[in-house]
């Protein structure tokens, strides 16, 4: 499979007009101003946020007998489970269900899972009619992208984008652009396609080990819709979801909103604890996709604390200015960078090394997932079984032999000078040779270095 190519998505968003990039980045930033203002009004934020990692961590070090006490309470209150190891058993299993009670028509809620899997695309090849529900997925499916946000999945489109879509796809006036109007527009197209239904599909944000029982956050009650009206209901969820309590969802809920939009909760927390009334069915399709396997990798295993709400994206400088979709992948922004190659080292091995370490992931994840250093890790990781690009990886090889070496790192200054004087510009902003000038100007390098003047003018005195 071939590598994600970073460098030319970022620029195809970065440079397509100057309105969506500048649009992105403020939209994100406001998103991360609104999470610092919520937090900062709750004393307690930090030891939350101490106290939501260790609870993740007691259960990820724990995870076989969490699972299997989530298995039996909810089977116990008449839920269907099955095990999925993979993407493929996920998706065939869904299938299964769907074609053994004749279900050709699914309403389906937002899950990062089910993207994770592909599930749209291959149900759809086998003749299922599927209609994503949450407006910036709908958004996405009509415009055929994958989401670039976990939690705004067509953050990275202008009103005049999703107007022009609309106008196309579902015969809306193209001239009408008020976010209101498009929202109302597009939920009376949505709403009759739940009274067809013959099956609705959630994920979920978490599942209680005590009860057998899991729960949706949502903003605009479509996964109520999804799961109440048609007799059918899927729920996608992955085995690092599950919290041991139901006394441990307050804190998880008090964390996941504030930290993604700033709000005190999502406008819908809804619990599932089993089928509504006779004649109806609940499954969970319980699954894997690698999760296992990196909770025996010693250096990325906390990744899987993860809860899902996109701070990390809405604070990162690279991702408010590269947008989602350059990632190439389900997961994008700081999270994507440490998720992604889990599934495929070679396919994401470039996405390690677009970030700027600030840290500033860190320092905003509920669960105190250490990001950055995790970036780090990938890096290195990435170097060592030869997945790092060879220029880069020659280019700092010398480089480390330069720094190491004071005579060397002199005489490189000194030539570094008359090598920007003497060449020429066509040769220094060379678009092979120099990627970086194809944007920027070179710094200006000084003939006397910082030494050169300490020397004459303070270490004699």
């Amino acid at each position: 499979m071939s590598k994600v190519k970073v460098d030319q998505n970022a620029a195809d968003f970065i440079y397509m007009d100057d309105i969506h990039q500048p649009t992105h980045d403020k939209n994100l930033w406001n998103a991360r101003m609104k999470r610092d203002t919520a937090a900062s009004g709750i004393p307690e934020w930090e030891q939350m946020r101490d106290l939501a990692s260790q609870i993740k961590e007691h259960t990820l070090t724990h995870l076989d007998h969490y699972v299997q006490q989530f298995v039996t309470e909810a089977t116990k209150r008449g839920v269907t489970v099955h095990f999925a190891k993979d993407d493929i058993e996920h998706n065939q299993t869904v299938y299964d269900i769907l074609k053994s009670h004749h279900a050709t028509k699914i309403v389906k809620s937002k899950s990062m899972l089910q993207e994770e899997c592909d599930m749209g695309a291959f149900l759809e090849a086998r003749g299922i009619e599927l209609i994503e529900t949450d407006l910036g997925e709908r958004i996405q499916q009509l415009s055929g992208e994958m989401p670039s946000h976990i939690v705004m999945p067509a953050i990275h489109k202008t009103t005049a984008d999703v107007a022009e879509l609309f106008a196309r796809t579902i015969g809306t006036d193209p001239n009408e652009d008020d976010p209101k109007q498009l929202t109302e527009a597009m939920r009376n197209n949505a709403r009759p396609k739940f009274l067809e239904a013959h099956a609705g599909l959630t994920g979920a944000n978490f599942a209680i080990a005590e009860t057998g029982a899991f729960v949706v956050c949502t903003n605009e009650g479509n996964a109520d819709l999804t799961a109440s009206i048609p007799p059918l209901h899927i729920a996608s969820i992955g085995i690092e979801k599950i919290l041991p309590k139901t006394k441990d969802l307050g804190l998880f809920i008090r964390l996941l909103s504030r930290s993604a939009l700033g709000t005190p909760a999502t406008r819908y927390t809804s619990h599932f604890m089993g089928p509504r009334e006779s004649g109806t069915e609940m499954h969970i399709v319980l699954t894997d996709n690698g999760r296992s396997r990196r909770l025996g990798m010693e250096d990325f295993w906390r990744s899987l604390k993860c809860i899902r709400c996109g701070a990390c994206m809405n604070t990162c400088p690279v991702y408010r200015r590269s947008g989602g979709l350059a990632y190439g992948a389900t997961y994008s922004g700081p999270i994507g960078i440490i998720i992604d190659p889990t599934f495929d080292e070679s396919k994401f091995s470039e996405l390690p090394f677009h970030s700027s370490l600030c840290g500033s992931c860190s320092e905003v994840c509920p669960v105190r997932i250490n990001i950055a250093e995790q970036i780090g890790l990938w890096r290195q990781r990435m170097v060592n079984i030869n997945e790092s690009s060879k220029t880069l990886h020659y280019a700092f090889g010398a480089v480390e032999k330069v720094f190491a070496n004071p005579k060397l790192f002199r005489l490189a200054e000194k030539a570094a000078y008359y090598g920007m004087k003497l060449t020429p510009n066509w040769l220094l902003y060379h678009k092979k040779l120099n990627a970086w000038g194809k944007h920027r100007e070179l710094p200006e390098i000084k003939k006397e270095t910082f030494r050169d003047w300490y020397i004459k003018n303070r270490l004699k005195k």
